[in-house]
């Protein structure tokens, strides 16, 4: 079965976010879904061939976790904004402030990680074994991710998702993408994982 690339066209008009910047992101995520497709359509039928021995198949195995995950990452991404935004539920401000000390120093420490130099992506993920939060750094889609972890929060720090409406200006990117925060998703994630 497919993948079928989900429909964001609902975010057009989001503050801080171009109308144009928003359509050639929207054009980028659709391009991982059909990526992915095609990769797992190569390995199904390389795999009933009895072709998992040879080096092709190996690096189509290894450029799927990329594909994929850039698919995936862009879903999330997309999935954790919208316009207006909203604020945290008492119940995840609560988990926030518990492991940070403050709502504060948590979004101090991931705005932080956003402005780090180099491009990928900053996650809030939820550690349902330990019931922590953690914000990380991801550097390429299928590298560095917290096995065993919920993604909650997934903000796009690649070029692509800023250079166009702020050039270098990463910061007010940053300061808009946290206008247009769905915290109503990001709690259902957290409900979801744990």
């Amino acid at each position: 079965m497919a993948y079928a690339a989900m429909n964001f066209e609902h975010l057009l008009g989001t503050e801080g976010f171009s109308d144009q910047m928003l359509k050639n992101h929207f054009t980028l995520y659709q391009g991982y879904v059909t990526n992915t497709n095609k990769l797992a359509d190569a390995l199904s039928a390389m795999a009933k061939e009895g072709k998992t021995v040879i080096p092709e198949y190996a690096e189509l195995k290894r450029r799927f976790g990329w594909e994929f995950n850039g698919m995936r990452l862009h879903e999330l991404y997309f999935g954790n904004m919208k316009k207006g935004g909203s604020q945290p539920n008492s119940e995840l401000q609560e988990k926030v402030v518990a492991d940070f000390g403050s709502y504060e120093n948590w979004e101090k420490d991931f705005r932080a990680t956003g402005a780090m130099r180099g491009i990928g992506w900053v996650v809030l993920y939820y550690d349902s074994t330990q019931s922590r939060l953690f914000n990380c750094w991801i550097n390429e889609h299928d590298a560095g991710h917290l096995a065993g972890t919920v993604p909650l929060l997934v903000m796009d720090v690649f070029e692509h998702a800023f250079m166009l409406d702020y050039g270098l200006k990463r910061a007010d990117y940053i300061n808009a993408f946290f206008k247009s925060i769905d915290w109503d998703v990001v709690s259902q994630r957290i409900n979801a994982g744990g």
